[in-house]
């Protein structure tokens, strides 16, 4: 079986056979396509021959109206986070406590943990595992679950056949309501002497590993009680009794418990970290008492796994893994304690071409510079600032005003940054905000996040602070967002055409499709300057730009059936749609379905998305292109192509910018047409200007070697019916 991400995929409802003889697998989470996921990953699992049967509720409120009707399944996989931020962890409580379901495994499951559980919903019940989202592959679900019905079944055999030992198992549940390993193993104390109803005088916790220090593997004292209590904290070589060192050595050497005459040592053993508990006893323990103490054991292994299991989430709710920073919510936590002080400020800095990098080098190679930047920024600001990892290539530092400047920042990046054996220079844009009137840390992380925005799409301003007119044009840019979503989904939005002729002999080369957003009443909502980039930033360009490259398509396969079919199609193309991973197997795809062959269908990038992003787009246009689709350059001119990359890129065609085109008659204008034209002649390309609107402005860009002329001298854009009389009354041309 591979190790792959878990894919969704439709699936049927579980039959009655399995529900009456399989396990039953409790699935709680308010994401339907998680319950999808989760019903193909485990589809034909059988455990012991027993296939699983699955129960899904969709919030914990239904949970609780489902689970006491239940009569003992054996698993429960459980979202975290659902009506609130705790709302799983809640319903832990209702499980164990309301429903009496001891023999049940709860396997905890969260996306993004926000706020650490409190210790004592963790640790008062038994929970069998958790894991992220995001790290929950097909394989590890499966284990996972595999694991959990065997401990249920193990734990309801053992549950039969040890009723009289009721008293241990409830004086066992007591010990986890401390909040430290220090605490819980006086805990284990206490519980001994009840158990044991004797006086005992001293007690040490030791596990395998430093709690500051992860490359610190010695022995370490982390609870004591008595006159030993002293040494938590420290090597268990320096505790002042060298024979408790040497039995709690041997315990954990030889991984088993020890008896002895006045003395008992408690092996404890998880998947992540072992330790000893020594007991000092008034005596030499009978049978019975190291019975009862051997199971008194193993149900500690059991509460001491919950706790890792606490302070795994906690490390997972507000740390990044790869740099060991903080992450989003640890600064949200951090930024909430902040907020309102003048003095401190919020700065976000951005890589540049971090993307590119990455696809070019690898993966890792890009996390091993990920954590070069954030080692940098920790021991260059560690001092005066917080320093947190909250994007992919995005960092957050809070402090000081005055010191916390983007000249600063800017200096950190002046040496390149070590990355295996490569050291790469990096730069970053940075937008920042001060903290005096932000009333919490999301507001202040939204203000500084505008600003960036507002840095990333500059030429000329890479530090970019907030102003309160962003926050007025971000309610703009949402109302277009709410409209523009509310609109596509009602098919309100329109394709026009305008087409491109030949300056020879004015015959349609091609159409370009244009987006339009009609009112109803004869104007426009919004132009597509404005509503294109709303689309481009909220993902709505994914959906648009489906519809669009379809309706093209599917027009130019109609015009062919009518005789009047020009050569091909432009569609323009954003940068989200070209990350998109199916972008090349849904363009083929729309191709094949209207009957056209690739080289009827040309993409049109702008030149700026063309060189910032031109690693990550080789390949894809590659592919593309090898299926005969035409690559066209828009609005060249306008940025600043490398001669380099523009030979790499695999390109058919230049577009000429209008404002070449509109100055083209007034000397310094007409030497830069004649050189762009020049450049696309010697590289074999193909040229379009665009803009052309009088007569001696096409009779230039002809003189001056242009193909192909677009602009309202020729024909202004036009919905379908327009076009089409268009295209019959130029068919001769």
């Amino acid at each position: 079986m591979t190790d792959e991400w878990i894919s969704f995929a439709e699936e049927g409802d579980e039959s009655d056979s399995a529900a009456a003889d399989g396990w039953c697998v409790v699935v709680v989470d308010d994401d339907p396509e998680v319950h999808e996921a989760t019903r193909f990953a485990l589809r034909h699992v059988h455990v012991h021959g027993r296939p699983l049967y699955l129960l899904h509720m969709h919030s914990a409120e239904e949970a609780r109206r489902v689970l006491p009707t239940l009569v003992n399944p054996a698993v429960i996989l459980l979202d975290v986070v659902m009506e609130t931020e705790d709302a799983g962890l809640q319903l832990v409580d209702f499980i164990r406590g309301t429903c009496k379901l001891a023999s049940t495994r709860i396997v905890l499951r969260t996306g993004q943990p926000g706020y650490a559980p409190e210790l004592s919903v963790f640790a008062r019940y038994d929970i069998n595992d958790y894991f992220t989202k995001a790290e929950l592959t097909r394989t590890r679900l499966i284990t996972a679950m595999t694991s959990a019905v065997k401990s249920h079944e193990q734990i309801r055999t053992i549950d039969e056949s040890r009723r009289g030992l009721e008293l241990i198992v409830r004086s066992s549940a007591g010990l986890l309501q401390p909040q430290a390993l220090a605490a819980f193993a006086e805990g284990v104390l206490t519980q001994a002497k009840a158990l044991l109803r004797g006086p005992i005088d001293g007690i040490v916790c030791a596990q395998r590993g430093s709690p500051f220090d992860a490359n610190d593997n010695r022995l370490f004292v982390v609870g004591a009680a008595g006159a030993l209590s002293t040494a938590i904290c420290h090597p268990l070589s320096e505790l002042p009794a060298d024979s408790v060192v040497e039995l709690i050595s041997r315990s954990l050497r030889e991984r088993r418990n020890l008896h002895g005459e006045k003395h008992s040592v408690l092996f404890l053993s998880t998947r992540e970290r072992e330790a000893a508990i020594y007991v000092e006893t008034p005596g030499e323990l009978n049978e019975v008492d190291r019975q009862m103490l051997e199971v008194f054991a193993a149900n500690l292994s059991a509460c001491f796994s919950n706790l890792q299991h606490f302070e795994e989430v906690h490390r997972l709710a507000f740390r990044d893994p790869l740099t060991g920073l903080l992450n989003r919510a640890g600064l949200l936590r951090e930024l909430d304690g902040a907020a309102g002080r003048s003095d401190l400020r919020l700065l976000l800095a951005d890589l540049n071409h971090f993307t590119d990098l990455n696809d070019g080098l690898g993966q890792e190679a890009g996390d091993l510079l990920l954590q070069s930047v954030g080692t940098r920024l920790r021991d260059g600001l560690g001092q005066h600032a917080t320093v947190a990892r909250v994007g992919a290539d995005l960092f957050a530092l809070v402090g000081e005003s005055e010191r916390l400047i983007p000249a600063v920042v800017h200096g950190l990046f002046e040496a390149p940054f070590a990355c295996g054996e490569l050291g790469i220079a990096m730069s970053v844009r940075t937008g920042f905000c001060d903290l005096g009137d932000c009333s919490d840390g999301l507001s202040a992380l939204r203000r500084a996040n505008m600003a960036l925005k507002v840095a990333k799409g500059s030429l000329s301003e890479p530090d970019v602070g907030y102003q309160p007119a962003m926050a007025e044009r971000t309610r703009v840019r949402l109302g277009v967002l709410s409209q523009l979503h509310r609109d596509f989904s009602d098919g309100r939005l329109e394709l026009w055409f305008q087409p491109q002729v030949a300056l020879a002999n004015g015959r349609a080369e091609a159409l370009e499709a244009l987006l339009r957003w009609p009112d109803g009443k004869g104007g426009w909502v919004h132009p597509p300057s404005l509503f294109i980039p709303v689309a481009e930033y909220s993902g709505l360009i994914l959906p648009i730009g489906a519809f669009v490259l379809d309706r093209s398509c599917a027009l130019l396969a109609h015009l062919d059936s009518l005789g009047i079919g020009p050569p091909r199609v432009a569609v323009n193309v954003a940068m989200p749609q070209l990350r998109s991973a199916d972008f090349t197997a849904m363009v083929l795809d729309t191709l094949s379905r209207h009957g056209l062959k690739g080289h009827r269908l040309e993409l049109e990038i702008t030149e700026s998305i063309a060189m910032d992003e031109a690693q990550a787009l080789r390949q894809r246009l590659n592919a593309l292109r090898a299926e005969g689709v035409r690559i066209a350059i828009d609005d060249f001119g306008t940025g600043y192509s490398s001669l380099a990359q523009l030979r790499e890129l695999p390109v058919d065609a230049l577009k000429l910018d209008r404002r070449f085109v509109s100055g083209s008659a007034q000397g310094p204008d007409e030497a830069f047409a004649e050189c762009i034209l020049g450049l696309a002649h010697q590289l074999g390309l193909s040229t379009v200007a665009e803009g052309i609107e009088t007569a001696e402005q096409a009779a230039v860009m002809k003189r001056l070697g242009c193909q192909i002329g677009q602009g309202y001298w020729h024909a202004r854009p036009m919905p379908e019916q327009a076009l089409r009389t268009w295209l019959e009354e130029h068919k001769g041309s």
